[in-house]
């Protein structure tokens, strides 16, 4: 529908005609030519120079006094003075069902349902919350070019070093997930007794720790600090001919260990083998080589556990002898971890580990209120195993289960998770969906 406009010089007006609007009102744009001097009553040209201005008109505004004269302020306040205002409906409540009896309400002062009734208000008291930046995700590296599929955890791969793997990071920056822990595949060959393979400055971690600082130079790399993938023995340490694991003499090869992992690039170490006073060991050997800014994060409360299975399928570290409860804490002891929590603080740890995770929330939530340090758990691989073995044959809903497990370690006081579902769960706080 055209409109009309007119331009008075002498006026230094402008006069809009808008024909009475259709019934759906849209806002266009009219150009208006209006005259500089109009600005200001005091300007002397001899000849004003038009200007454009662009005018958003609106053909509902336009109509509004067609409907009718606008009321003004002092008539609204004198109509709400005098109650002219429709009466407001009876309140009434959606009834039950049928059979619902009829009751006296109780006679309650608190009703904490009242602050669960929508979802505005959920979300706004919520206490926990979860995001890509809590994650860690562990990576399997091995020596081959193929990413070689472990059975007992669906959907995790021993990655090829050099393209695997890389694919595999930058999926995991794509939805936010930035720290990554890795753990290597180490040829039988290569073991020993006494894990010199884990010192190697050209080994496997080191080469992949250079590879991925010079791609991904802002991402946080840990690394594992444990002589079971090295030891042809199988366990966290040096076994002496009695079976006896070996405290301190393995503390020196895990020095050696920390600080070719330093040396390539680690940004955090830490120290699975549960030795007696190693992260003091560890501090000193990092300090004396002038890597005062690698962290330490300890696995302070590393239970002797049945749910680490499917780890050490996918690493071939499982113990050719005996188990590792001389070393690994008893899963029936829970003060016990204060008192690995208070030692490591001392020497030195910058973050505090539980492992494993959910079944140990309650270990989390002791070091959480006995620390101020950062708390980090371990979501094992037998907790996400069973968690996808029981999605596949649709006994849950994986996905639900999955956020709601790390979500529940989270409120138990776990700064950061290490967790296979790391870059998936990031995928789903995103809005994303992870291949």
């Amino acid at each position: 529908m055209a409109s009309s406009i007119f331009f008075s010089p002498a006026a230094n007006a402008v006069t809009v005609a808008i024909p009475t609007p259709t019934p759906t009102p849209t806002p266009r744009l009219v150009l208006v030519r209006a005259n500089n001097a109009s600005a200001s009553a005091t300007a002397t040209a001899a000849t004003p120079t038009p200007r454009l201005v662009l005018v958003r008109a609106n053909n509902a505004s336009a109509s509004a006094s067609a409907s009718g004269p606008t009321l003004t302020l002092e008539e609204c306040e004198a109509a709400a003075v005098a109650g002219n205002f429709p009466a407001p409906p009876p309140h009434s409540k959606p009834p039950g069902p049928k059979g619902t009896p009829l009751i006296k309400p109780l006679d309650l002062t608190r009703r904490p349902r009242r602050n669960r009734k929508s979802p505005t208000l959920r979300s706004a008291f919520q206490e926990t919350t979860l995001s890509p930046a809590n994650f860690v995700l562990p990576l399997f590296i091995h020596e081959g070019e193929e990413d070689a599929p472990i059975g007992a955890m669906p959907g995790c791969f021993r990655l090829g070093w050099r393209h695997g793997l890389i694919d595999e990071v930058y999926k995991a920056r794509d939805v936010g997930v930035n720290s990554f822990v890795l753990f290597p595949k180490i040829p039988d060959a290569l073991k020993s007794p006494t894990g010199d393979e884990s010192y190697n400055d050209n080994g496997l971690v080191p080469r992949t720790i250079r590879l991925l600082k010079d791609k991904f130079p802002d991402i946080v790399i840990y690394t594992d600090v444990a002589l079971d993938p090295y030891s042809s023995d199988g366990h966290d340490g040096i076994v002496r001919e009695d079976g006896v694991i070996m405290n301190d003499e393995t503390i020196h090869q895990l020095c050696k260990q920390a600080v070719s992992q330093a040396r390539a690039g680690a940004d955090v170490v830490s120290p699975s083998d549960m030795m007696d006073g190693r992260v003091g060991a560890l501090r000193a050997a990092l300090d004396a080589e002038g890597f005062h800014d690698v962290s330490i994060m300890s696995y302070t409360a590393k239970y002797a556990s049945a749910f680490y299975g499917p780890f050490r399928e996918a690493l071939d570290s499982n113990p050719r002898f005996g188990d590792k409860k001389t070393y690994q804490m008893n899963p029936a002891n829970y003060r016990e971890a204060l008192i690995e929590a208070q030692a490591d603080e001392a020497e030195g740890a910058d973050i505090l580990l539980v492992k494993p995770g959910l079944p140990y929330t309650d270990v989390i939530r002791l070091l959480r209120d006995n620390s101020a340090l950062p708390i980090a758990a371990y979501q094992v691989s037998g907790e996400y195993s069973m968690i996808k073995a029981a999605g596949v044959l649709k006994m849950i809903d994986e996905e639900r289960v999955m956020m709601e497990s790390l979500m529940c370690i989270r409120r138990a006081g776990a700064d950061i998770i290490l967790s296979y579902f790391a870059r998936q769960a990031a995928g789903i706080l995103c809005g994303a969906k992870s291949n």
